[in-house]
């Protein structure tokens, strides 16, 4: 005898010939949650609809700067892990050149890199409104890119090794240091003007837009920052001392800009693998507003206090430490416990657990070693490089996921899957040589005899550092390598 079908498309179960079939309570939960019905809470979906042609050729061009920043970011690192590493270090220039090096690495690898890749995120979550100035501001922040580099070069002058934005004290590197200020500030604007709406319901996809929206208002109030200490820091102040005022709200409200993007990259990559967060889209755009509002500390440490103070750098450096803090660890919570139930990954997604893992292995690790720091060692660098590479690996993540929306392969295999993991390990063999050699006081900022290492473990230390940042160097050049093959084959 044949019995007929049940509404979910299974025959009955329990029931009688002839008589009304009763259906599986356990099937029933199972459509009621697929369904979001029957009270069940539906996890949401945290990812963002592919873009129109307009956003995704904006974001193909601040990829493409991303890129080349990174490739310039990686060759002048390796020669600043040779100039700091025992033996290698005597083949090369003295002091000087360390410095320059050091000064370009840090703002192709921080300023523009973050900057590029904020761009393009920022360019897919808007309408197609006033592209014209987004390719403008594109076009701006190349040339100013540009001119920084081939100052160190040309007329590097005198390396000011400030915190945040370290400069060249040269016409043509503050010449590219303002085209690229003006072009960042256009897109901020225009990423401003042009943002998609949340809407009423507050999705997944919406969540994720208002924490995008949040890095972009974090930039504005970093730009207004610049333009107040531009007004208030003293002239008088000698270069180093000037620079480190001057740039000291600025960088603290970037910080929260990288560190919003780095989150909204953590949920993101978690859905792409399957994840199941559990968290709501209120809960998390509560936390992306929690962030922002230590964001807004900023402004009133410009009011409250002479930016020549120490009571107005502490404010910057409580807002830092309190409002990331409390947006951090409920999300990376969320999405660590989410993932440890991730099985049978698609090849594509792979490489995106592996970046996932990684950022949030390498963030927490740069934050524990902060709570360490004392005095100017070695130990400061190796808490912010923790930190600055575990939002590097979170963007990576998603530049090897957003690569089919913006038209080209999706990258995959093994290379794809190493290449994160390797440059985790190099920055972690890295970190970890920094906070030994910290131990003894090894100071920061300096290469070669200038850091006269008298014993065996400051020597084992340094060794370990160099070492793990020939490691990482590979890993961050294999990106490269990994995304430049997927941009080969068009979708």
């Amino acid at each position: 005898m044949n019995h007929p079908r049940s509404a979910f498309g299974a025959p009955p179960q329990g029931g009688t010939a002839g008589g009304p079939a009763k259906p599986d309570p356990r099937r029933l939960l199972e459509v009621a949650r697929a369904r979001g019905g029957a009270g069940a809470r539906p996890f949401a979906d945290y990812s963002l609809a592919t873009a129109g042609e307009t956003q995704r050729a904006l974001a193909r061009g601040w990829l493409s700067l991303g890129l080349v920043a990174l490739i310039g970011s990686g060759l002048f690192s390796l020669l600043l892990v040779l100039a700091r590493t025992p033996g290698v270090n005597a083949w090369l220039p003295g002091g000087d050149f360390f410095r320059i090096a050091l000064v370009i690495h840090v703002d192709l690898s921080v300023l523009v890199w973050f900057s590029a890749i904020a761009g393009m995120l920022w360019s897919l979550n808007t309408s197609a409104r006033g592209a014209a100035w987004s390719w403008a501001a594109l076009g701006l922040c190349a040339a100013g890119t540009l001119l920084m580099s081939v100052a160190a070069f040309v007329s590097p002058g005198t390396p000011i090794m400030a915190n945040y934005i370290p400069v060249l004290a040269s016409p043509l590197f503050h010449a590219g240091l303002a085209v690229f200020g003006a072009g960042a500030a256009l897109q901020v604007l225009r990423s401003l003007w042009a943002a998609e709406r949340i809407g009423p319901v507050v999705s997944g996809a919406g969540a994720l837009r208002f924490g995008l929206n949040t890095s972009v208002v974090s930039a504005a109030v970093a730009l207004l920052a610049m333009g107040w200490s531009l007004a208030q820091v003293p002239m008088a102040l000698d270069g180093k001392a000037y620079y480190e005022v001057l740039f000291w709200g600025v960088g603290h409200a970037l910080q929260f800009t990288w560190t919003l993007a780095m989150l909204v990259a953590w949920l993101w990559l978690a859905q792409a693998c399957g994840a199941r967060i559990a968290l709501s889209p209120r809960v998390v755009l509560l936390l992306f507003a929690l962030a922002l509002a230590s964001v807004f500390v900023t402004p009133y440490a410009y009011l409250a206090h002479d930016v020549t103070t120490v009571e107005h750098r502490a404010l910057h450096t409580w807002a830092m430490r309190f409002g990331g803090g409390l947006a951090i660890f409920p999300m990376a919570l969320a999405v660590g416990l989410a993932m440890k139930s991730v099985r049978d990954l698609a090849p594509s997604a792979r490489p995106l657990r592996a970046a996932l893992w990684s950022s949030m292995t390498l963030f927490a690790a740069g934050g524990v070693i902060g709570l360490f720091i004392g005095g100017s060692n070695v130990t400061i660098p190796a808490h912010y490089h923790g930190c600055i590479v575990g939002v590097t690996l979170a963007l990576m993540g998603l530049v090897f996921h957003l690569l089919p929306q913006l038209g080209f392969r999706a990258p995959q295999g093994r290379l794809a899957v190493a290449q994160p993991i390797l440059y985790a390990t190099g920055q972690f063999m890295h970190i970890i040589g920094l906070v030994w050699s910290g131990g003894y006081g090894v100071q920061r900022k300096v290469a070669g005899s200038e850091q006269v290492l008298r014993s065996g473990g400051e020597i084992a230390g340094m060794g370990l550092m160099g070492l793990g940042g020939v490691v990482a160097i590979t890993g961050g050049l294999l990106f490269v390598v990994v995304v430049f093959g997927a941009l080969r084959t068009r979708r």
